[in-house]
């Protein structure tokens, strides 16, 4: 019985052997024909699923003809302007560098003396070198058509060559000058997906592209920001607006970090620092009467608004915070228990003062009533002004 089961087991192996090499032989004759090209490619990879065959070099190598005669007729079809789907051109550039890489990790096995023998890895590197540059071309393309997980996996396999055991000797780190920018992509790309782990994978490496420095800093900071890495999202922000003060990214998230922790000493260097690149920004300006304004340093802020306004009457937050400059005085002022006949008058004069930064705010902007509603309706109720306060107690109620 057990010499029957054994040689059921044989008649199967060697059936199978068969059938292997008639689907190898004909792979390879609809290759050298130049015909069902995909059908070729798909029948040496799912062979290539079975573990027994992933050491079988005959099926890498015939996979890797039916991917590069795919490739050789696409690109011939490109160049005589007839019609073919260029992003499968590319894909096949893609495939051709997995196979031979594939092979590569087989053809660097040990053998049972412990020895390598490498048989194609010379040869194969330099027939991939020369497509390489495709690889960064497949990620562009893939970008333009805002495709950008098949982007990242192009610009990644430019990149990942650089390590690859196939390419040993090439030392594209050393020597290809676009990696820099191939990082950046790649970076780019994990920034657009919302991927950390991509976005950060080649950070340090992207870093090195000067062209798209600010933008690097920019993903960065995003994405710390994503990962609720504050540290590190602050530190970036600082360095941007430190290399690129006009960058329009870094300034106002800076700004809106130091406000809202209160760091208003730290916002109020900041706005200097930017008025000294561009002291006739008006955005700047008014930043920095903002920041003022929090501090309480009153007759700053309204001087700065004045000259903001004289410069640019539509900057309407110029007008806030003038108004409310004047307005927290006299409130602050009416706090005190007791009052002179003097400070009443000094009250008086600055919610008069107040009222015509915030009647124009409100005609400016009539729908933000959080912003000018309680002021104007403290300063119709301290002005006796019936008529407007009767307008604005039914407004606000």
């Amino acid at each position: 019985m057990k010499r029957i089961t054994l040689l059921l087991c044989i008649i199967c192996i060697c059936l199978q052997i068969n059938a292997q090499k008639k689907e190898i032989s004909l792979a390879k004759d609809n290759i050298k024909k130049g015909t069902n090209l995909e059908q070729a490619e798909s029948s040496m990879a799912n062979l290539l699923k079975d573990s027994a065959n992933r050491n079988n070099e005959k099926i890498w190598l015939t996979l890797y003809e039916a991917q590069k005669k795919q490739y050789e007729q696409g690109n011939e079809k490109l160049y005589l302007k007839q019609d073919y789907d260029t992003a499968k051109l590319f894909l096949s550039v893609k495939k051709m560098f997995q196979t031979l890489e594939g092979l590569d990790s087989v053809d660097a096995q040990t053998d049972k003396k412990g020895r390598v023998k490498l048989v194609y890895r010379k040869k194969h590197a330099a027939m991939l070198d020369v497509h390489r540059r495709n690889l960064y071309n497949g990620g562009a393309y893939f970008v333009n058509k805002q495709n950008f997980k098949e982007a990242y996996n192009f610009f990644d396999m430019y990149l990942n060559c650089s390590i690859q055991p196939l390419f040993t000797g090439y030392k594209y780190g050393e020597t290809d000058k676009n990696m820099p920018s191939a990082a950046y992509w790649a970076v780019y790309c994990g920034y657009k997906l919302q991927d950390p782990k991509a976005t950060f994978h080649y950070a340090y490496w992207a870093l090195k592209d000067t062209v798209h420095y600010q933008y690097m800093l920019q993903y960065l900071a995003e994405t710390y920001k994503m990962e609720k890495d504050t540290m590190r999202y602050v530190s970036v922000l600082e360095e941007g607006f430190k290399k690129y003060p006009r960058f329009p990214f870094f300034f106002p998230r800076l700004i809106e970090y130091y406000t809202k922790n209160e760091q208003y000493d730290a916002a109020l260097s900041l706005c200097d620092k930017a008025l000294q690149v561009n002291d006739s920004s008006n955005l700047f300006k008014f930043t920095k009467s903002s920041v003022l304004l929090s501090l309480k340093r009153y007759k700053e802020c309204i001087d700065l608004c004045d000259s903001v306004i004289a410069k640019d009457s539509t900057i309407l937050g110029a007008y806030l915070n003038a108004g409310l400059s004047y307005f927290n005085q006299a409130v602050e002022a009416d706090k005190a228990l007791k009052q002179t006949d003097k400070q009443k008058k000094e009250i008086i004069q600055l919610y008069k003062k107040a009222l015509p930064y915030l009647e124009k705010y409100r005609k400016m902007v009539p729908d933000e009533k959080g912003l000018w509603g309680l002021p104007l309706y403290t300063i119709y109720l301290n002005l006796n002004m019936g008529k407007e306060f009767d307008e604005i107690d039914k407004l606000l109620k």
